[in-house]
């Protein structure tokens, strides 16, 4: 009997022996598997949303508080900053728009002194039907050398202070005709009958010019200045 209930003695022992193995390994299985989730990258990247949704939520709330309670102050603000802009930017137009005035006008002035370049206080005549004699044959061979009016009218008043546009004129110098070449004969380069032929002294005397002052204006001006051209 005693060996009987010996041999399953043993059997009970060995099957309590393999449930208990079996329960043990059960559990070392379910720890390693809790364990295997919480390290799962999903899992960590689950908790790091979590933690970043909670601060966001976090920096929103304080964010809307500071709106609510500043928002009267930023609109002040605001309004101050665009009253201040919209000054200055109109102190700036008023002066860019002076500036423009100023230099508008300067350009003005330099053009009408451009324009008064070289002018002279004489006489201008509407046309050379208003002279007549050496005058009238001066005006016509002015303008055929390309000479306008004006300078037709300094034309006349050089050479009327020079000769009186007479063609004999002379001075005690040596200078002679109407455009007083110095000396006269110089005007042989015109003409042999430079002596008594005023068309033949007019042109000496517009080449000349033109050689040396450019228009019978600048040569009036010189003149003026120092007595002789």
């Amino acid at each position: 009997m005693i060996p009987l209930l010996t041999r399953y003695g043993a059997k009970l022992a060995a099957v309590l022996v393999l449930a208990l193995g079996a329960v043990i390994a059960v559990k070392a299985a379910t720890d390693n598997l809790w364990q295997r989730d919480a390290e799962h990258p999903s899992m960590a990247a689950a908790e790091q949303q979590a933690d970043a949704e909670e601060a966001y939520d976090e920096v929103r709330y304080l964010h809307v508080n500071y709106i609510a309670e500043t928002a009267g102050a930023d609109v002040t603000v605001k309004a101050e900053a665009v009253f201040e802009y919209a000054a200055d930017k109109a102190n700036g137009l008023n002066d860019a728009q002076q500036e423009a005035d100023e230099a508008e006008k300067e350009a003005e002035e330099a053009e009408e002194a451009a324009a008064n370049a070289g002018r002279t206080d004489v006489d201008i005549p509407g046309s050379c039907g208003e002279y007549s004699g050496n005058k009238a044959t001066g005006c016509a061979l002015a303008q055929e050398h390309g000479f306008d009016l004006e300078q037709v009218g300094c034309l006349v008043a050089l050479w009327d202070r020079e000769s009186g546009w007479n063609e004999y004129a002379a001075n005690g110098i040596g200078a002679y005709g109407i455009p007083q070449a110095l000396p006269g004969d110089k005007m042989a380069s015109e003409g042999s009958d430079w002596e008594t032929n005023p068309v033949t002294q007019i042109e000496w005397g517009l080449g000349y010019i033109e050689g040396r002052y450019g228009t019978p204006c600048e040569a009036w001006n010189h003149s003026e200045e120092v007595g002789w051209y």
